[in-house]
Formats: C-alpha cells, structure tokens, sequence
C-alpha cells in the first residue's frame, strides 16, 4: 500500500503494516488526499525549512520500514537531497531527474481526458506523450450513434444461440404461461442439471 504524509500517528500505521508483513510506500511532498490542509495543490519543499523536513520525513518513513518513498512537486535540488540521505528508493513525480525513479497519473501522460476543465488543471510537470482522449470521444460518439440507429449490436456481436431444438421448446412454453409461474428462488446450480455444457464466452 501507499501511505501519504510522515506524522507520527501515519508513521505509527507504517509500523504495524510492515510487521504484519504488508509492503508499504511512503508519500511524501505534496499529498493529494491532504491537499486542502496544504493549502491546495502547490509545489512543498520550496523554503529551505520546508525541504529539510522533507529530508526528516523521509529518513523516519525509512526507519518505519518503507520500502519507496514518492516525492510529489518540489523542486528538483529537493527531490536530489532527499534521494541522496536515504537508502531506499525514491519515486518522482514533479521532483526533477534525480531520484530514482519516475511516474506520472496516466490519464495525463496519455492525453485521456479532453473537457477543457482538465486541461486548465493538468499539472505543469506532466509532460502528454499522447492524446487517446481525442480517440476515445471519437470511440464513444461511434458507440451511441450505432447503437442509437440499430446498427449495433447486429447479428455479428449477437452471438449466441439456443441449443437445437430449444427455440422451439422455449416459445412453446412462452404460450403457455410457464413464465409466469413464479416460485421462490432455490439453490439451484445449472451446472449440475442441464445436459449441455454453457456456452463458451469466447
């Protein structure tokens, strides 16, 4: 699991997790599950009192047994210190090139999203290799406009058929009311009564 912050009681619940055998990543910089408390989403770490308790918090996540710390939007000589005074790995995202490793929410890296509202507050360090977002509206347009005219889904992607002779069987009871014959529902396991296997899914 991945844990934001470094206060005692979060460092307390790093313990008990990792003794109970559960891997655990630190979080560190900003947290967006706290950001309000931080004053919205802004960069930490930029005074230098700030960036030394950066340093502190990741040093104590390691004590506590993280194996990884994330280090979110601070800058990069920050991102370089912490990286440098501890022994495990350190994850960026918006922390310059020198830790570890790197990682950024897909849907920003691929270009998911489209609605202008997102694009106002895609983070500065997200860089967008692509724009699928654009391919899947074109995708989802397609979708209701066939399924809208009846094109979709279509013999093809209706696949499956009655077992033979069962078409028939099945309209004949139709007429005569078996489907209104309702009873209380019991444990009843298909599998283990009819004499044809399901249909295969695939």
């Amino acid at each position: 699991v991945k844990l934001e912050g470094a206060d005692s009681q979060r460092l307390r619940t790093v313990e008990t997790l990792v003794r109970g055998g559960i891997a655990v990543m630190g979080h560190i910089g900003l947290t967006p599950q706290s950001y309000s408390t931080l004053g919205g989403f802004r960069a930490q770490g930029r005074k230098g009192k700030q960036a030394v308790d950066l340093i502190r918090q990741a040093k104590l996540l390691e004590m506590a047994g993280a194996f990884a710390t994330v280090i979110e939007c601070v800058p990069d000589e920050v991102g370089k210190a912490v990286t440098e005074e501890v022994s495990i790995p350190t994850i960026g995202i918006g922390a310059g090139g020198y830790t570890s490793g790197q990682v950024l929410v897909y849907h920003d890296l691929l270009g998911m999203m489209q609605h202008p509202h997102h694009a106002k507050v895609s983070p500065k360090f997200c860089k967008q290799f692509s724009a699928v977002g654009v391919t899947i509206h074109e995708a989802l347009q397609d979708f209701a406009a066939e399924v809208r005219s009846g094109q979709f889904p279509g013999t093809q992607f209706s696949p499956y058929k009655m077992m033979k002779g069962e078409h028939e069987e099945f309209r004949r009871m139709l007429e005569e009311g078996a489907h209104s014959q309702v009873a209380r529902p019991s444990h009843h396991n298909p599998a283990e009564h009819d004499d044809e296997p399901f249909g295969k899914l695939y």
